[in-house]
């Protein structure tokens, strides 16, 4: 009896997943190989695998296509006639699949060489430069774009695809993305060294913070919504500003009361431009965020920016 007729009643059911009948690349490319070489045991070591390991695999395939593919005797692996008409649609299917590996790769290629990072004010401006100077150093040839807004804008650009990851500093993810802490601020009361409460013996109470017209970032900043939620509302403001520098130069030049995140008036305090004020009865710690659409982590630079800043 003929190999072939041994596999006539092996012979693959037409119905079910094309992946259940079809062989896999990996089959497909030992196949190929023993054709080229007209080895088995030579096509093994090509591919990396022990002989044994190759014979199991095109035994494997002759039972799952119902056919005798290869002839083996002493003088090595010759194909069968069968077997030579598989190679040929093998060659087709390995063309196409590298194809595919190369226009995936293109695909890989073009998202790797931008990032488009969307980021709240303080994140912006005092965290945000160290990072993309560290992922310039590992990928050189990734150009960058800085979408600076507040908390709400930055969750849109998010959300309309217009950011490939963004950075937000309020109390709440918004709705439509997935987040992971990567950081931690405080918040605290800061004046000219000439304003009243620079000369205060006692800290602030709560009270007289919520009730006193502040400098403030406009309405939907994470600076605005922490503040608010911790003093369960706020006066009218004293100014309204769109980003912590403007509100940082107003403090300083003698205009009024603010708060700002610590990481923005470092320099400031030191110098002594502005005055920390201590406050009895609130707590202004924040959690900062990596934010991104939900249900797709960050990939390519944005997962390596991600990293950095963990670093």
């Amino acid at each position: 009896m003929s190999r072939t007729e041994d596999h006539a009643d092996d012979r693959p059911s037409s119905t079910g997943s094309l992946a259940h009948r079809v062989p896999d690349l990996g089959a497909l490319e030992l196949l190929l190989a023993v054709a080229r070489l007209g080895s088995l045991g030579g096509a093994a070591r090509e591919l990396g695998i022990t002989q044994p390991a190759a014979s199991s695999r095109i035994r494997s395939m002759e039972r799952q296509l119902g056919v005798a593919l290869v002839d083996r005797s002493p003088r090595g692996s010759r194909l069968t006639d069968a077997g030579a008409l598989v190679t040929d649609w093998a060659r087709r299917i390995v063309e196409a699949a590298e194809a595919f590996d190369a226009g995936a790769q293109a695909l890989r290629d073009r998202r790797d060489s931008r990032l488009r990072v969307a980021a709240s004010m303080t994140i912006a401006e005092y965290l945000l430069p160290g990072w993309l100077l560290a992922l310039r150093a590992e990928r050189p040839d990734t150009a960058v774009s800085l979408l600076a807004g507040n908390s709400a804008a930055v969750a849109e650009r998010l959300v309309s695809g217009e950011a490939d990851v963004g950075f937000v500093e309020g109390l709440t993810v918004p709705a439509g993305l997935d987040s992971a802490v990567i950081a931690h601020d405080r918040l605290i009361v800061v004046t000219a060294p000439t304003h009243a409460w620079a000369r205060r013996r006692r800290p602030l109470a709560a009270e007289e913070l919520a009730t006193t017209p502040l400098i403030l970032r406009e309405k939907g900043s994470g600076t605005r919504q922490v503040l608010d939620s911790a003093l369960g509302g706020l006066a009218r403001p004293l100014i309204e500003l769109s980003s912590t520098t403007a509100v940082k130069a107003a403090a300083v030049s003698g205009a009024g009361p603010a708060v700002l995140s610590e990481l923005a008036v470092g320099e400031e305090l030191a110098m002594r431009r502005l005055v920390r004020i201590p406050v009895d009865g609130i707590a202004l710690a924040r959690d900062l965020r990596a934010v991104w659409p939900t249900g797709h982590r960050p990939t390519g630079p944005a997962r390596d920016l991600l990293s950095l800043t963990r670093g």
